[in-house]
């Protein structure tokens, strides 16, 4: 008889997970340091062209709450793979767009389909043994983070050498290797009882509504992650503009320094696993608002600059880490629905926090985005400090073997 296959959450999965991640979140940031360039490209004003991040991640706040639920129900090694395939198309149709309109059409197709990332980590999260689900969950986040970052890196040099199209040919090229490999990766797993998409749209509330911890740890995240699009959209600005005058590509390697961020703090979900995830996100918010604080008084040196990109991100990737670990350390089975909740809330402040760059470096430049980024900050660690006993309502003590089990009968939605 053949072997029963092995579900466990092996250090070589993990390590292709969050490969995967990163490569298909960094989809979502190509024409973040590209904005200047695409804009001269297709003749529309710079404000005009930063609309592409943000109809980026609004597609994809959109994708993950229409998409990512089904993970819950459907054969994720089938979905995976399926939605990638589909987000090549969209790639495509990326870098072939002849006209700004033909483009935003086409990135809000790419946000919407590029989920694979988001289907990932809650399935990483139920194969994981309970006491390193903190670990693993950390890593494939911090995939995620990398992505973003090396993302920036990539498309400035890319851009530089042949073109800012050539990215989203080369980015399809990778979502097609990606669907191959995950589809020979995961493991076969259970099969889930059908539930009726509107319910199960709908039993995304009420899965947040049901635990006391999930509200205050979203709004958390999605302040954390608003700030960072916010730093990062607009930094392109200051890097472009006198006494720095960058190219895309020199702007583009300053996604080097917040990778050392990224991978310093991988490790971040390890907090959850030993009981230290509530105060270890207030410290992190503190240093975030640091950070800021550094970056508005230090807005002429390339040094200082540097070691805040470096500490911003391990800020921000620390508080989303152990923010997305306590979600998935909550009993039950509707992760993939906790997950949308954490994603589409996550992208909505960052959609927020890249529509309004433009707004405010134009009213006041570098002084209005600073005074901007910390009072969001500043609204998180008010949101951390009132809400930290239920945030600590969840742990990995609470959690249950049950999990690794076969998923039971869907009997209510708001029990899955």
């Amino acid at each position: 008889m053949p072997s029963k296959p092995d579900r466990r959450m092996t250090p070589a999965r993990t390590l292709i997970f969050a490969i995967a991640a990163g490569m298909a979140v960094g989809n979502l940031y190509w024409a973040q340091p590209l904005i200047e360039v695409i804009a001269s490209s297709l003749g529309v004003s710079s404000s005009s062209a930063a609309t592409l991040v943000t109809v980026t991640q609004v597609g994809y706040a959109l994708g993950i709450f229409l998409i990512v639920p089904l993970g819950d129900i459907l054969d994720r090694r089938r979905l995976i793979p399926l939605i990638l395939t589909v987000s090549a198309a969209t790639l495509i149709g990326a870098a072939l767009a002849p006209s700004f309109a033909v483009l935003l059409a086409a990135l809000g197709g790419v946000g919407l389909t590029t989920v694979g990332a988001q289907l990932l980590a809650p399935l990483a999260s139920e194969l994981a043994e309970p006491e390193r689900r903190g670990r693993v969950v950390g890593a494939v986040a911090s995939g995620s983070l990398i992505g973003i970052l090396l993302s920036r890196t990539i498309s400035g040099f890319v851009a530089d050498l042949l073109g800012w199209r050539a990215i989203y040919v080369i980015a399809a090229v990778a979502a097609l290797v990606l669907a191959a490999v995950l589809r020979a990766v995961i493991p076969p797993l259970e099969p889930r009882a059908p539930v009726p998409y509107p319910r199960l749209l709908g039993s995304v509330f009420t899965t947040v509504a049901k635990h006391g911890a999930v509200l205050p740890s979203l709004a958390i995240c999605a302040a954390s992650f608003s700030v960072f699009s916010l730093f990062w959209t607009s930094l392109t600005y200051l890097l472009t503009a006198p006494p720095f005058s960058f190219s895309v590509s020199q702007i583009g390697l300053f996604g080097l320094a917040g990778l050392a961020g990224a991978l310093a703090a991988r490790r971040a979900g390890a907090l959850h696993d030993r009981g230290w995830s509530v105060p270890a996100t207030g410290i992190a918010l503190t240093l975030l608002g640091l950070s800021l604080a550094a970056a508005w008084a230090g807005s002429n040196s390339v040094v200082t600059l540097i070691v805040v990109v470096i500490a911003l991100d391990i800020a921000a990737q620390s508080i989303l880490v152990l923010g997305q670990t306590r979600l998935f350390a909550l009993p039950g089975s509707a992760h993939s629905r906790l997950n949308t909740a954490f994603v589409v809330s996550n992208f909505l402040g960052g959609a927020l926090g890249s529509a309004i760059t433009g707004l405010l470096w134009s009213a006041g430049g570098w002084d209005a985005i600073m005074t901007a980024s910390l009072a969001i900050t500043l609204a998180g660690l008010t949101m951390w400090t009132l809400g930290r006993h239920r945030l600590a309502d969840t742990g990995p003590q609470q959690d249950s073997p049950v999990k690794r089990a076969p998923a039971a009968p869907i009997v209510c939605a708001h029990r899955t």
